[in-house]
């Protein structure tokens, strides 16, 4: 098994652990490239709580149902969100770790039909000047343009589209490298093409769309595997392995690209000739992860050998979830065969969930398949489950 001591860390990010009493870790993320000073970011985004990883989590929550009826769904997904917005109500970050945060707020104030959870999110786009993050070009930080258009899609002030649509009109001036693609981790996929996608929804301006489809083109022909129909986490990937011989290809990170297909797709016009490509890689992707999932429903941190990692990775599990019940709920996935893993999936992860609404078994930030210990629970993990929610409610009509 990994040693439980092991904490992977992006060679993007600069975290820092800071001891806050036994057994309690707050997370500083502030995810900078070498270039960008402490001093461009406020004090809120380099102290916002990213999560912990407690030695006793306290625990199982012991009034919830894994039952995907509409009620016990909503009820899972109310304890985790109140648990997780008294921990940052009042914290500010555009990170993408906040940002997927963000989106599944946005969910569940749809599915809960809660503005609570919405207007925290208002107030956060509204400290931000609706602008994304300070790295101009990178995709994390383009991340929070989801939650930024969501809450336009409902509002339609046109004042908070110019910071990004200003951003982006600048990007697509900058030539590719060949070298490196704008988009080289496959994370990317998840963070960027959504909102570049539907920017053009909202714009009705196809040089978003363009460039969208370019890139995610570029990133594909590099990092997909065409036999596993799984992505590599980056290029350095593509000759590792795990302990057993196979392919190291991380659950998270292809949670993340298919939860980005998904959202790409929503905004992606049905006679766009460029749709069937995004619609083939969704459905080749899911028929995989269906058959690696596990006894419990859930997926380990290292797809191709689930016997090296003792519990379940449930951020990329959740977005597996959220994928597969979306494309069942929209015709793109077969009901009847996927239905099962959606049932097995969620039922899964609401046995993560503790007593006090922490949802564990998230791993830390990281670039690759990790340890962690069951009641690790970071922000973007609560933002999977509550977006996979949101789709499993309407699974069982």
């Amino acid at each position: 098994m990994r040693n439980s001591s092991q904490f992977t860390f992006s060679a993007l990010a600069e975290v820092r652990l800071v001891p806050l009493a036994a057994g309690l870790l707050v997370c500083i993320c502030c995810i900078l490239p070498a270039s960008l000073s402490q001093a461009q970011l406020s004090a809120n985004d380099s102290q916002a709580l990213v999560g912990d990883a407690p030695a006793d989590p306290g625990p199982p929550a012991s009034r919830l149902s894994g039952s995907v009826r509409p009620a016990a769904v909503r009820t899972a997904m109310r304890k985790v969100a109140d648990w997780q917005l008294a921990r940052v109500d009042g914290t500010f970050s555009r990170d993408w770790t906040f940002a997927t945060l963000y989106l599944g707020m946005l969910a569940a104030s749809d599915t809960l039909q809660d503005t609570h959870y919405r207007n925290f999110v208002k107030g956060v786009s509204e400290h931000y000047q609706w602008a994304p993050g300070p790295r101009t070009y990178h995709a994390d930080d383009q991340a929070i343009g989801q939650s930024y258009l969501w809450l336009y899609s409902q509002q339609r002030d046109p004042k908070d589209l110019i910071p990004l649509q200003q951003q982006f009109d600048e990007v697509m001036l900058a030539p590719d490298d060949p070298q490196k693609p704008v988009w080289w981790w496959c994370d990317a996929l998840f963070m960027a093409p959504p909102v570049w996608t539907q920017l053009a929804a909202v714009t009705h301006q196809g040089k978003y769309l363009d460039y969208m489809n370019r890139e995610w083109q570029i990133t594909a022909k590099l990092l997909w595997d065409p036999q596993e129909h799984l992505f590599f986490r980056d290029q350095s990937y593509l000759d590792k392995r795990e302990k057993n011989g196979n392919k190291v290809f991380w659950s998270r990170g292809n949670g993340w690209v298919m939860a980005g297909l998904v959202r790409v797709l929503m905004f992606l016009p049905e006679d766009d000739p460029r749709r069937p490509f995004f619609v083939e890689k969704l459905r080749l992707m899911s028929s995989r992860i269906r058959e690696l999932q596990g006894k419990d429903g859930l997926w380990r941190p290292g797809l191709l050998d689930a016997a090296d990692y003792p519990y379940p990775e449930n951020s990329g599990s959740a977005f597996f979830v959220y994928a597969m019940a979306w494309g069942v709920n929209h015709g793109i996935l077969d009901r009847k065969t996927y239905r099962p893993v959606i049932l097995k999936g969620w039922s899964g992860l609401v046995t993560h969930i503790y007593e006090d609404g922490r949802l564990g078994c998230i791993q830390p930030v990281g670039a690759a398949p990790g340890a962690y210990s069951p009641g690790a629970s970071y922000v973007f993990g609560t933002g999977a489950f509550l977006l996979a929610g949101s789709e499993v409610a309407h699974i069982g009509r």
